[in-house]
């Protein structure tokens, strides 16, 4: 008997570890970005319950790609929301046809992956994206962001500065919770200083608010294509990466197909693109999830249950930022994008070789420029693989 209880314990210890490993891969996933998630909805012409609506759909989705999927096959598998890609759609402003235009996009970026999973020519040719470049794209999309915690010192010291002390002292002596540290300095300060309008709480239990699809053909090319590309070489293909890097073998496509139908469903309620985890996916596919690869996958199962239940606050938390100085709110974001806009850079100017293209393709998406009605992402990484393909082909002719 007391061997049969010793063995329960031992059990219980071992799903304790990566149980907790997913709730952290879920709350810091949440905290480090949700107001970005909510900047970017509102920036695109999002109503406050229209981004909350969104927020929360995109909780749902990932919350049960989580449960179902590591459960299903017993692979600590982790799906989030695309960061990079509401990083780029805060660049982007409102359409031309609003925010149901930003649904039909997302509707059109989701078809794209389904599609990807269902094509192999499709995944092959994502797959080809050189990795330098899409680094660098990704680098040039968030640089305007990540100057926002200085801008907001200039603009609102007295609100931004202890943001910002609140980050560096999170860097010190917490590293993993620095932005969750950041975020939660600053919804006190908001709770402090924002004066929410009469009747602004009200209805803010969870809700959906459906958003019927517009398709544009100026939300489409501004939106809709450069979300699938920035999905697809930043979050879905590092995805594989992490999970390969942590002994994992797992068949894309299918993941593709599933993210695809999320994303699909979501943008119905305003949820913009699911996807494979890059960076919260070494939480819970490390060795700090569990040390046998075998007992890892309740971790995803664990951040799945943390998200639908994060789920519930979405409205709340959009009737906040609605009525806080947007440059404080793009200031936190700056700081939870920070990591992110290294790590690009740092991919990007790896090789020599591939070096002044991908230079070329970060100062092109930074620049903001917009020719054809085709944005800079587009351009900066059109342009960075001409001039790859150039000196690569140059090289071949020399030798």
């Amino acid at each position: 008997m007391s061997e049969q209880v010793l063995e329960q314990a031992r059990a219980r210890r071992d799903y304790l570890q990566p149980v907790m490993a997913g709730a952290l891969a879920a709350v810091v996933g949440y905290a480090s970005t949700f107001t970005l998630v909510l900047a970017a909805l509102t920036a695109s012409g999002a109503s406050p319950q229209q981004a909350g609506s969104g927020l929360m759909a995109v909780c749902i989705a990932i919350g049960v790609l989580n449960i179902v999927v590591s459960a299903r096959v017993r692979v600590p598998i982790s799906f989030a929301w695309s960061t990079p890609g509401v990083a780029f759609l805060l660049t982007v402003g409102e359409p031309v046809g609003g925010f149901p235009a930003v649904a039909g996009a997302f509707l059109v970026a989701a078809a794209l992956i389904l599609l990807t999973g269902m094509i192999k020519p499709l995944a092959r040719l994502m797959a080809a994206i050189p990795g330098p470049i899409a680094n660098a794209m990704l680098a040039g999309m968030l640089l305007t962001l990540c100057l926002a915690p200085i801008t907001a010192v200039a603009e609102v010291p007295a609100l931004a500065l202890p943001i910002l002390l609140a980050w560096v002292l999170g860097l010190r002596f917490a590293r993993r919770y620095a932005v969750p540290i950041a975020v939660v300095v600053t919804g006190v300060i908001l709770a402090m200083t924002t004066h929410l309008p009469a009747g602004a709480l009200d209805g803010t239990w969870p809700t959906f608010v459906p958003v019927w699809p517009v398709f544009t053909l100026d939300a489409i090319l501004r939106i809709g294509l450069p979300l699938y590309v920035v999905t697809m070489a930043s979050q879905n293909l590092p995805g594989i990466a992490v999970m390969q890097a942590n002994g994992y073998s797992v068949r894309p496509a299918p993941l593709f197909v599933m993210t695809g139908l999320a994303s699909a469903a979501s943008a119905f309620f305003g949820g913009h693109t699911s996807n494979l985890a890059a960076i919260t996916a070494a939480i819970c596919a490390g060795p700090e999830a569990h040390p046998d690869r075998d007992m890892r996958w309740p971790a995803p199962t664990a951040a799945g249950v943390v998200y639908l239940l994060l789920a519930g606050a979405a409205s709340l938390a959009a009737a906040f930022i609605a009525a806080a100085p947007p440059v404080l709110i793009q200031a936190v974001a700056g700081l939870a994008l920070l990591s992110s806009l290294a790590a690009a850079l740092s991919g990007a100017l790896a090789d020599e070789e591939v070096r002044l293209p991908a230079i070329f393709t970060f100062v092109t998406t930074a620049s903001g420029i917009t020719i054809a009605g085709l944005g800079g992402p587009f351009w900066g990484l059109l342009g960075g693989i001409a001039i790859l393909l150039l000196l690569r082909t140059g090289r071949t002719t020399a030798r």
